[in-house]
C-alpha cells in the first residue's frame, strides 16, 4: 500500500501542482519591511543611497576656504625663560592649480599673555598679526577623508607693548631695551614692536561632511625670528573647510 502512495506524490503532475502554488503564495505576499537583527538598526532607504559610492567630494574643486580656532605658543622676548601660549583663529584660501598641487594665503591672528620679570608686572598682553602664503599639496584621499601637506612663509607683526602703553600714569618700565626712556627703572625684556620672518610647515586632514563641506585638524611647526635666532614653536587649529568652483 506504501508504494503506490509515494510513486502518486511523487508524480510530475503533483510536482507541477506545487510548484504553481508556491509561486502565486509569493506573488500575493504583502511586502514585508526589513527587520534589524537583535540588537542593531534597521538601514533605511535613503542611507543605503548615502553611503553608496560616488556620494563623496571629487576633488574636482577649483577653490576652497577654511577658517578656525588655533593655539600657538612661543617666547615673548629673547632673554625670558619662559614661553607662552596664545588662543586666536585661522583663515585660509586656496586655489587648486592641478588635483595635487595648490597655492594658498594664509592670515592668523594670536593673543595671549606671558610672564615677565618685572615687580610693576605679572604678565602682559601680547598680540601677533601674521600674514603668509606658500603650496598646498594634496595626499592620500577618499570619500571620507583627504591628507595635505604644506609650506608657508611670510611675516608676524608683533605688539609686545600694550600694557606698558596702558598702563595708568605711565610706565616706570619700557618693554624691549631700545624703548627704554631716561625716566623708567629698566624693561620688560620683551620684544620691540616689530615685523619679522614668519614660516610654517605641517599638514592637515580633512573629514568629510559632505560633498562640499569638510571639519579640519591641521598641526604645525613655526619658525620664527623676532630676535637674532631663529625659534621652533608649535601650532594647531580646528574649523571648517569649503569646497567650490568646478575645474
Amino acid at each position: 500500500m506504501l508504494q503506490p502512495i509515494k510513486k502518486s506524490l511523487l508524480s510530475p503532475d503533483s510536482l507541477l501542482a506545487c510548484a504553481a502554488v508556491l509561486i502565486l503564495s509569493l506573488a500575493a505576499a504583502p511586502s514585508v519591511a526589513q527587520v534589524a537583527a537583535p540588537g542593531t538598526i534597521a538601514v533605511k532607504p535613503g542611507a543605503a543611497a548615502a553611503l553608496a559610492p560616488g556620494t563623496g567630494p571629487s576633488y574636482a574643486n577649483r577653490f576652497e576656504v577654511y577658517g578656525g580656532l588655533s593655539f600657538m605658543n612661543g617666547q615673548a622676548g629673547q632673554n625670558l625663560p619662559k614661553r607662552y601660549n596664545l588662543g586666536g583663529g585661522e583663515a585660509q584660501a586656496t586655489y587648486w592649480l592641478t588635483p595635487k598641487l595648490g597655492l594658498s594665503g594664509d592670515y592668523r591672528w594670536e593673543g595671549g599673555t606671558t610672564p615677565v620679570i618685572s615687580p610693576y608686572y605679572n604678565r602682559v598682553l601680547v598680540i601677533q598679526n601674521i600674514f603668509a602664503g606658500g603650496v598646498q599639496y594634496r595626499g592620500p584621499k577618499n570619500r571620507y577623508t583627504a591628507i595635505q601637506f604644506h609650506a608657508f612663509g611670510g611675516g608676524a607683526a608683533g605688539d609686545f607693548d600694550y600694557a606698558v602703553r596702558h598702563y595708568p600714569g605711565g610706565s616706570p618700565v619700557s618693554s624691549c631695551p631700545a624703548n627704554q626712556q631716561p625716566n623708567q627703572q629698566g624693561n620688560l625684556g620683551l620684544y620691540c614692536n616689530h615685523t619679522a620672518p614668519w614660516g610654517a610647515a605641517g599638514g592637515s586632514i580633512d573629514f568629510n561632511q559632505g560633498k562640499k563641506l569638510a571639519i579640519r585638524l591641521s598641526p604645525d611647526m613655526i619658525f620664527e625670528h623676532y630676535g637674532t635666532e631663529t625659534h621652533e614653536y608649535f601650532s594647531i587649529s580646528l574649523g571648517a573647510l569649503y569646497r567650490f568652483g568646478k575645474k
